[in-house]
């Protein structure tokens, strides 16, 4: 295999102790002054009754502020994360990350400040907005903002949270994070005793040898074992955390301020996962066919991701590359464009290497209207849709880029982040089944696209009802690694059906649980797995003509609701009818494989 890259950030800041870093943080904390400045003295005692023109004039300023703060906040955050999220031995990354925090404490102080202020104009907004430009353009963010307020605890209160968050959640976050990317284990794999990271020991689960991903699956168990207690105490740290939160600032549960970042609504939510509810039995169908592929009367944990069909076919790193610029540019040129170039400039962190965090990501660096990928690339066809996957979260920053958005306007939900994405890694994995003409070489694409679906619908929804009873049970008391693991393996026999065995350990590496900021970081993959299905099979009727409306969707989806979103192209979210039809174009799939094994 080519080596795949490391990212190379060095267009941002030269190092983490340059002067131009420095000077970045020096002037971070200029503007926050400024900005705590420019609200004591301009906006606190401003209220609806003041004059119209005067209160716009002192929205716009403050939103401009808050825009020029975010790009400037968010590069610094992206650029130390580039060192963090790939090295958690590096003592001088933490240390500026634990610095910055200390920093954009003061700004989350003050984005809380503002959104409790336009709180107090909601009655007046409608007349307001209008009277300056920058306040308009920002009408739908304003809005809801204003919507949004009514679930902020008092000033003094919010301020004590988010300083509290750095010794609190975001500390047990950092822990999680640490412990599971510095952890090693001693595998034999191809009969040399190896020391692997757990990324790579996880990646195993899609080894072609069944004993290799036992041996790898036990071993991976063993490893969280020794690290439960730990792990446990992450988690009812962050989750303990937030149900306090949720209760001070009015929230009817858990879910619902996730609802309302996803920018959907109950309706929404509920038609969705009914619909996933009912193709479970579809999906059942798959592992059944796969387990009679294997020789089994049902699949084992590490037989889910087995390679099946044409299993002999691995992927340089070039390999993919020279595959995903071909088919990115049958659907659009700039797609291609803008992929040849995050490839050229080394945006993409690929390697798997010990220290660094496993999965997958893409990051926006506003400063320079650019994007990284960290993916663990390891040949496999999988990791090529991965990678396609994450450069489709890198197309649409630069569509919201080049349609001129600010960071305000940017403000996305996952359930509409999720889009490009996917739509991406679908554009790839349709091109491998079209170019195929080997029946054993189209199981194994079929193979790897069904794990991805059966792993978003089947086994996200496995985690959403994980996370659900978390919530619900550490509203009464902490909960033990046993109880989490009976929580995870539960929810995993309700969507998978009958296995031989499970992963009750899911929950010790996923970081999306210890997010205290993003809860429920699960079900708006499924929203954007059948959104986007749906996207592209319009995308199949109309062709060309489809991709200029698709660019301004994601230039949009900081400006607009999901439902309002969907409509440009007459799609109804809130009926269960448009996620039934998705995951149809989903059992053809699931049919021709088992076409294919019978």
């Amino acid at each position: 295999m080519t080596t795949p890259p490391r990212w190379d950030l060095s267009n941002v800041f030269p190092s983490l102790e340059s002067p131009e870093f420095e000077a970045a943080i020096t002037a971070v904390k200029t503007q926050i002054a400024e900005l705590e400045n420019f609200q004591r003295e301009k906006i606190n005692g401003t209220g609806p009754a003041a004059p119209a023109a005067e209160v716009a004039t002192l929205l716009g300023e403050a939103v401009q502020r808050m825009n020029q703060l975010s790009t400037l906040a968010g590069t610094i955050g992206a650029y130390i994360q580039s060192f963090v999220t790939t090295d958690s031995h590096n003592v001088l990354a933490m240390k500026k990350m634990s610095e910055f925090q200390q920093v954009m404490v003061r700004l989350q102080n003050l984005s809380t400040q503002f959104q409790a202020w336009v709180g107090t104009l909601q009655p007046a907004l409608e007349t307001i907005l209008p009277l300056n430009e920058t306040a308009q353009a920002h009408a739908f963010n304003l809005k809801e903002y204003a919507e949004q307020a009514r679930y902020l605890m008092s000033e003094s209160e919010e301020s004590l949270a988010a300083e509290l968050s750095l010794s609190g959640v975001s500390g047990w976050n950092k822990l999680q994070g640490t412990i599971t990317s510095q952890m090693t284990v001693e595998f034999e794999l191809d009969g040399k005793l190896q020391k692997m990271p757990m990324p790579a020991l996880i990646n195993l689960r899609s080894h072609p040898d069944a004993d290799t991903r036992r041996r790898a699956y036990e071993a991976e168990n063993k490893a969280w074992d020794s690290v439960r207690e730990t792990l446990a105490a992450c988690m009812n740290g962050v989750k303990g955390a937030v149900n306090t939160l949720n209760s001070r600032r009015g929230r009817e549960d858990a879910v619902h301020a996730s609802v309302d970042m996803a920018r959907i609504d109950r309706a929404t939510l509920e038609a969705m996962l009914a619909a996933m509810r009912d193709s479970f039995p579809v999906f059942q169908r798959y592992f059944n066919a796969k387990a009679k592929i294997l020789g089994k009367e049902k699949l084992a944990w590490w037989d889910l991701f087995a390679p099946v069909g044409n299993v002999e076919k691995t992927y340089t790193w070039d390999d993919a590359r020279a595959f995903i610029l071909e088919n990115f540019g049958k659907f659009s040129p700039e797609l291609a464009a803008f992929a040849q170039t995050a490839f050229d400039k080394n945006w993409i962190d690929a390697e798997q290497r010990e220290g660094k965090r496993g999965g997958a990501f893409c990051m926006g660096v506003p400063a320079v209207k650019e994007s990284r990928v960290l993916c663990n690339f390891d040949g496999s066809l999988d990791q090529v849709s991965t990678v396609a996957h994450e450069l489709g979260h890198g197309f649409h920053n630069y569509c919201a880029y080049q349609a001129g958005k600010t960071e305000i306007q940017q403000e996305t939900p996952m359930t509409l982040a999720e889009t490009a994405s996917i739509m991406c890694e679908t554009i790839v994995m349709q091109a491998m089944l079209k170019q195929v003409s080997d029946p054993q070489e189209e199981f194994a694409i079929l193979e790897t696209m069904l794990t991805g679906d059966s792993q978003v619908i089947v086994d996200i929804y496995s985690r959403y009802l994980f996370e659900k009873e978390v919530f619900e049970r550490r509203e009464k008391s902490e909960l033990s690694p046993d109880e989490l693991c009976d929580i995870m393996e539960h929810a995993q026999k309700a969507t998978y059906g009958e296995l031989d065995s499970y992963q009750p350990y899911m929950w010790t590496w996923k970081p999306h649980y210890y997010y205290a900021g993003l809860s429920f970081y699960n079900y708006p993959y499924a929203f954007g797995l059948l959104f986007a299905t749906g996207l592209y099979a319009i995308y199949q009727q109309r062709g060309e003509a489809f991709v200029a409306d698709y660019k301004q969707l994601l230039a949009a989806t900081g400006q607009a609701s999901a439902a309002e979103l969907a409509a440009r192209f007459g799609i109804d979210i809130r009926t269960k009818k448009f996620w039934r039809d998705s995951l149809k174009i989903i059992e053809k799939k699931i049919e021709r494989y088992e076409a294919l094994a019978a």
